[in-house]
Order: C-alpha cells, then sequence, then structure tokens
C-alpha cells in the first residue's frame, strides 16, 4: 500500500496562494489515480480534485474549478494542488488520496490510501 503525506499547507490571506505537496512512498504512483479533498470544521470531508496515473485528465469540484490546478510528477513520485485566489471558504484540512487503477476517479470513488492531511487557513 502506498503511504502519503501532505504539505505546503499555512496561513493565507484571502487573494493568496498556496501549493500542497503530497509525497508518496511504499510505491511508486504511476499506477495510481490520485485526489485531493478537503474537510472544514464541523463539516463532511468534500472532494477538491481528481487526476489519472498519467495526468492527462483531471476533474474539479464546481467551487474551485479555475482556482485550483492539480498536477503530479511521478518521477519525484509527488502530486500537487496549486491553489490562486483563496477564499475564506476554502479554509480546511486538505487531504491526498490514492486509488489504484489508470482511470479518473469520480468524487465518490473510493481511494485506497489517505495521508494524515496538512492544514490550510485563509484569512479575510
Amino acid at each position: 500500500q502506498v503511504q502519503l503525506v501532505e504539505s505546503g499547507g499555512g496561513l493565507v490571506q484571502a487573494g493568496g496562494s498556496l501549493r500542497l505537496s503530497c509525497a508518496a512512498s511504499g510505491r511508486t504512483i504511476n499506477s495510481y489515480a490520485m485526489g485531493w479533498f478537503r474537510q472544514a470544521p464541523g463539516k463532511e470531508r468534500e472532494f477538491v480534485a481528481t487526476i489519472n496515473w498519467s495526468g492527462s485528465s483531471t476533474y474539479y469540484a464546481d467551487s474551485v474549478k479555475g482556482r485550483f490546478t492539480i498536477s503530479r510528477d511521478n518521477a519525484k513520485n509527488t502530486v500537487y494542488l496549486q491553489m490562486n485566489s483563496l477564499k475564506s471558504e476554502d479554509t480546511a484540512v486538505y487531504y491526498c488520496a490514492a486509488k489504484l487503477g489508470l482511470g479518473l476517479p469520480s468524487p465518490r470513488s473510493e481511494f485506497d490510501s489517505w495521508g494524515q492531511g496538512t492544514q490550510v487557513t485563509v484569512s479575510s
């Protein structure tokens, strides 16, 4: 099973940017689709974005479309989430997830491995 560690979270002002990283170990991620999810205080975890094994296909939640970009570097075994034009409602713990397979997962897909999360706080 692949192990995932997120980094790059922090405190940023509204309108600012952050780039999250998800470093994988244990297995190479080139057989895995990857996803980002988030959970705000008092709310359920929600889907943010997914990317297929090669990076050729991506899918975003409507709430982040046009502001966030998911990407991957299989040579570095790392997945990224570039977040621009951040809003206070983007404040949450962000989780990276991996799903074995070559297709593009849907927001309701079951993922096989999860990271511990990284906190993103956007001040208004």
